[in-house]
């Protein structure tokens, strides 16, 4: 019968000194390269190693030289296609510095990122990332006190906190601007939630190119939305029950964009050749969408590496020398040129 190897006890470095005939103190600095072992003490250790098939207890080793080696992720979601490429780009970043990525969610919700960095800390991780969310930058500053911190979606500089964000405003000035130049003027707008930073530097986008180039904002024609496709479904639901006329769309998030085209769809309204729609983010999926959706793109994947490179270096006292990567346009086939 074969042995079951998940009840074999587990070999301790005790063990390894005892069989090496070497003390267990000369195992652990060997183990930990903090000191010197004679080449006759390392081969007998090595063999026994190699014998008995010693793991050892990497964090029990890290913790008691004071670290983890695991750096804390608080995202909002685990299943969005937008935090998901974010914390690719962290993983890819993290790969071969020794830091293991530790995940968790805040859903959005103020008090449970505050919770889950608790736990974080209580785990002791080395350093934290923020992927957006609803604490403050004040509670923030006072967190990295105790573990160092890099944010996205906040502009920060410390000492132990460090964020930056991406140009929403230039980013939703180019969206308007795009459709303007192709003969849109009646443009609709469906916001993100009232409390966003990004949604409300999108809306100043909106409104500011809008007056740029001589167009009369439409308050009936800016649309309360929250991020989620649902809200764009209701969106497009309200905007053609008020009769008021439009020829575009600009959806404050591609999720947004994909519930509207399914509310047009279903009154049977095309896209393009009916109403133009653009959105924000570019997400993966959006190429794929019927028609391709047109939207300004946010590299979150190189957020993402910007912000794993930016927590090693903080963790190891090294310059920040960060590049943030840049939004653009992508423009697909969901906007019509109109006269």
């Amino acid at each position: 019968m074969k042995k079951d190897s998940s009840s074999t006890p587990m070999v301790t470095v005790h063990e390894v000194a005892r069989v090496a005939g070497v003390s267990a103190a000369t195992v652990s600095r060997f183990l930990n390269g903090t000191a010197k072992v004679s080449e006759e003490k390392r081969q007998a250790i090595e063999s026994v190693i190699e014998k008995l098939n010693y793991k050892p207890n990497v964090l029990a080793q890290n913790l008691k030289m004071g670290s983890s080696r695991t750096i804390g992720v608080l995202t909002q979601s685990l299943v969005s296609g937008y935090f998901a490429d974010a914390m690719a780009g962290i993983d890819e970043a993290l790969q071969g510095t020794g830091y293991a990525p530790l995940i968790v969610s805040g859903h959005w919700h103020a008090d449970e990122e505050a919770e889950r960095i608790e736990l974080l800390i209580a785990r002791r991780v080395d350093g934290l990332v923020i992927l957006s969310g609803k604490l403050k930058d004040a509670q923030i500053l006072k967190l990295s006190q105790r573990v160092p911190i890099v944010a996205f979606g906040r502009d920060l500089s410390s000492p132990r906190a460090y964020g930056f964000c991406l140009d929403n405003y230039w980013g939703a000035c180019e969206a308007v601007g795009y459709l303007i130049d192709q003969g849109h003027r009646n443009i609709a707008f469906i916001t993100g939630p009232s409390d966003h930073q990004d949604a409300l530097a999108r809306l100043a986008g909106y409104r500011d190119t809008l007056a740029k180039h001589g167009i009369k904002e439409q308050q009936q024609l800016i649309v309360g939305g929250d991020f989620q496709e649902s809200s764009g479904l209701l969106a497009v639901e309200r905007l053609l029950e008020s009769g008021q006329r439009f020829s575009a769309i600009f959806c404050a998030n591609d999720l947004t964009a994909y519930g509207a085209r399914l509310a047009l769809y279903r009154r049977g309204i095309r896209v393009p050749e009916d109403i133009s729609v653009i959105g924000f983010d570019d997400l993966h999926s959006s190429m794929y969408t019927t028609p391709p959706l047109t939207t300004v793109r946010q590299p979150l994947f190189d957020v993402g590496k910007c912000l794993g490179r930016a927590i090693v270096k903080m963790i190891g006292h090294e310059t920040l020398d960060i590049e943030v990567p840049q939004l653009n346009l992508v423009v697909r086939e969901s906007v019509k040129r109109i006269d």
